[in-house]
């Protein structure tokens, strides 16, 4: 029985959404209501969904919705982010056999999480980013959107992304109160200025040798006022050259599209680094709820290490943080880099309902809970991942 009032918006309907002020309704009229008029692969190439934005109380949340699609990127593809992507970074764990082993593994369990429609998903709150942030969500809230969403779509997966106990335990319990199966995505790293205890002195050390590096290699960090539409291609360029060459093509494809309107609309508070008139390195990062998160972080690669543009960007992260005195989720990678500067990891996980589905669904996704929760997460905590 629903309490509380829910209402769903696509196309047809969404100029007749009445917007609030509460955080995510601003976020979601500056970014998701364009790129639900215009499609979402009109500003990320290989994300293929539908969307639509639903309501309750003073939110207003993104939703994306799948049926299939194999090849859209992990930020709406479970099959993507648990077959795909995973089957790409065995390598980092430097162990041939291992490697092998499990690689024929999720060959296997690709099948059955084929066959189960794995991909047959509605995402909550799936800003189509890395990282979703989350405003205040109660339990009760939580119950009235499953109960809207199953009976809307019957035949579907309902899955929040981006859950740790970290940043908000009572969330995490949330779900697990309205029967969610919560299954481990990935270890993120997450920094809290306000804990001065995870900083030792060596930590600070790093981090202000780091920020030390802008002025020594005379960069100036810029804003988004200051880029001009010109330099659009060469933020694409920066963050292909990382997420998507260096890492995996299965990351958001952002176009130039997405970064005109991450600068137009101030979806994204992005900053660059310029030298001589060019741009070497950019970020751009949003804030909900006392956390701040970086969707898009790139430099050029083609630089040596040494000039340390990574060092610098993370730095600057850091700083933003510690300037408005908020959390700052890093995402996963860069696992000892991160440690080293006082960040403290985290598992994260996706609360999936599936119990208006068929049994053999529900089995599907209670095999994938029980290998990723008791087989990865052991691995990636043994190889600090």
């Amino acid at each position: 029985m629903i309490t509380n009032q829910v209402n769903l918006y696509d196309i047809t309907n969404i100029d007749s959404l009445p917007w609030t002020n509460s955080e995510v309704a601003i976020l979601a009229k500056n970014y998701w209501l364009p790129l639900m008029k215009a499609g979402s692969s009109q500003f990320i190439n290989n994300v293929n969904s539908q969307l639509l934005a639903i309501t309750i109380d003073d939110l207003v949340l993104p939703i994306t919705v799948n049926h299939k699609e194999l090849e859209n990127s992990y930020v709406c593809s479970p099959y993507s982010h648990y077959i795909t992507y995973s089957k790409e970074e065995l390598y980092i764990l430097k162990n041939p056999l291992l490697e092998k082993v499990l690689k024929i593994l999720l060959n296997l369990m690709g099948i059955v999480l084929n066959f189960g429609k794995i991909n047959q998903v509605v995402i909550v709150n799936n800003w189509l980013f890395s990282t979703n942030l989350y405003p205040d969500l109660s339990k009760n809230q939580i119950a009235d959107i499953t109960s809207y969403l199953k009976e809307r779509f019957p035949t579907h997966t309902i899955i929040f992304r981006s859950i740790n106990t970290f940043i908000n335990d009572d969330l995490f319990k949330a779900f697990q109160y309205n029967n969610y199966q919560m299954i481990a995505s990935r270890q993120i790293y997450l920094f809290n200025p306000k804990d001065t205890s995870a900083m030792r002195t060596k930590m600070r050390w790093r981090l202000k040798q780091d920020f030390n590096l802008i002025e020594k290699q005379g960069y100036e960090v810029i804003n988004g006022d200051q880029i001009c539409v010109t330099e659009v291609k060469r933020l694409v360029e920066l963050y292909n050259a990382l997420y998507l060459e260096k890492y995996s093509y299965n990351n958001p494809q952002f176009n130039e599209n997405f970064l005109a309107l991450a600068l137009k609309n101030k979806t994204l508070q992005i900053q660059a680094l310029r030298k001589a008139g060019k741009i070497d390195g950019v970020i751009g990062f949003y804030e909900i709820n006392g956390v701040m998160t970086t969707p898009l972080l790139g430099y050029d690669t083609s630089l040596p290490q040494a000039v340390g543009l990574y060092r610098m960007l993370s730095a600057q992260l850091t700083i933003e943080a510690t300037k408005r005195g908020i959390i700052l989720h890093q995402s996963s990678g860069a696992a000892s880099f991160k440690r080293l500067r006082g960040f403290i990891d985290n598992i994260e996980y996706s609360a999936v309902f599936d119990q208006h589905l068929s049994f053999s669904r529900q089995l599907v996704w209670r095999l994938l809970g029980l290998l990723v929760n008791k087989i990865a997460v052991p691995l990636i905590k043994k190889y600090k991942l």
